[in-house]
């Protein structure tokens, strides 16, 4: 099998040649910036860029040296745009690492060490405190309230540093010929890549909540305000359908799976009822995909991040085919039990080693140790690619990101 065929058979549940892999495809699957700059120096590639894509993470693109090198199967059409060097610029890290930048990205670093940044009107829309290594949400625009119709929405939604700092393809989706472009660079990608495809759509709902009116105030609305939650919900959904149009037209019969998001889960279980979730999003979540499967080849991808497995049937019936991260220590969510009650349904994309203890406070053999363990209850029969439980973070030691490819190749 070529990448494609292999991550294709795996989301079809027909067993691989080998255990399918991603490396960057998406904000949730990737490598920090200052991981990837630890990795490339220790493997003797001091040379690659790191190239920082997802500003608000700080996740670097995986050049495609590395993809090669690691064999990795998927890639995200993003990866097309931003494609001359007059696109990035030279900066360090508050740490001191060297990375590149997107032009139009320019933080401000204040006297105390953060690093803040501010639209064009001067609103402040995020913060990177000193010692951190992700920019905080600053400005949440409905923090105060529902407004009376959300007219204002698509205007408002750019506050939100996720929207106003958005990763490759979308830092272009204001150019006039942005569907256009879109539609060429991934056919080019296509031509010249036998690695599946991979578009990030977003299209959140519930977190989308939590952005404009704060975490904490959407929690209490789902219960107490259904109302304002149901008219915001419609909005979104009137939103992402038109982007799912375009989308779809551009790239629908070009790309090979399209990657919403939505984090419905904390360590110990859902951010809501099933019962809440049944009649709040799973039928704005079956429009969303419903769209995608009428008007395009690609399969649907859901990034969750927690503990979801009390939402699992009701988002196999919502449409989504594939779950990532796949957070295998959260409550329930036991790769062996998912495979098991699941694993008919669903492919589980990630899982393959965790990364809140083992990627980054384990020794390489326990790195490979779990990476077994976990390829081992997942891949049979297909339904998995393999992918770190969440990005690479920096403080990875890069013999442990090494041990775990170590490991993948034994099942390649």
């Amino acid at each position: 099998m070529n990448a494609r065929e292999r991550v294709l058979a795996a989301i079809n549940h027909r067993e691989p040649d080998g255990v399918p892999v991603d490396l960057g495809s998406t904000p949730s699957s990737g490598i920090s910036a200052i991981a990837h700059y630890n990795l490339k120096h220790a493997i003797g590639k001091a040379h690659w860029p790191t190239q920082v894509y997802d500003v608000v993470q700080q996740i670097a693109q995986p050049g495609d040296e590395m993809l090669d090198l690691f064999r990795i199967d998927v890639v995200d059409v993003g990866r097309t745009f931003d494609d001359r060097p007059e696109d990035w610029y030279d900066i360090n890290l508050p740490d001191g690492t060297p990375v590149q930048f997107p032009w139009w990205f320019k933080p401000s670093p204040q006297p105390n060490g953060d690093w803040e940044v501010f639209n064009q009107e001067g609103v402040r829309i995020a913060t990177m405190p000193l010692g951190a290594n992700f920019f905080d949400q600053t400005c949440f625009p409905y923090v105060d309230g529902y407004p009376e119709n959300f007219a204002d929405l698509p205007k408002v939604m750019p506050l939100v540093h996720w929207a106003g700092l958005a990763h490759s393809p979308w830092d272009h989706a204001g150019d006039d010929d942005f569907w256009q472009q879109l539609r060429a660079r991934a056919l080019a990608l296509r031509a010249r890549t036998d690695r599946a495809l991979m578009v990030v759509i977003g299209c959140n709902l519930f977190e989308w909540g939590t952005f404009l009116r704060r975490l904490d105030n959407f929690l209490v609305d789902l219960v107490m305000d259904q109302a304002n939650v149901e008219r915001l919900l419609d909005a979104l959904v009137e939103i992402h359908l038109q982007t799912l149009e375009h989308v779809c037209a551009a790239v629908g019969d070009i790309v090979d799976i399209a990657r919403f998001g939505d984090d419905l889960g904390a360590d110990q279980g859902p951010f809501m009822s099933p019962k809440t979730y049944r009649q709040l999003f799973k039928p704005r979540h079956k429009l969303l995909t419903d769209y995608v499967k009428q008007h395009s080849q690609m399969h649907t991808f859901l990034h969750s991040c927690g503990s979801i497995y009390k939402l699992l049937p009701d988002l196999i019936e919502a449409g989504f085919e594939i779950i990532n991260p796949v957070q295998t220590i959260a409550r329930d969510m036991e790769p062996a039990r998912l495979k098991r009650e699941f694993g008919k349904d669903l492919t589980f994309w990630g899982g393959g080693v965790d990364t809140r203890f083992t990627l980054n406070r384990g020794t390489p053999e326990q790195v490979k140790a779990n990476v077994r363990a976990n390829i081992e209850a997942l891949s049979p029969g297909g339904g998995f690619v393999f992918n770190t439980v969440h990005n690479i973070l920096p403080d990875v030691p890069p013999a442990n990101i090494i041990a775990m490819f170590e490991a993948i190749d034994e099942y390649r």
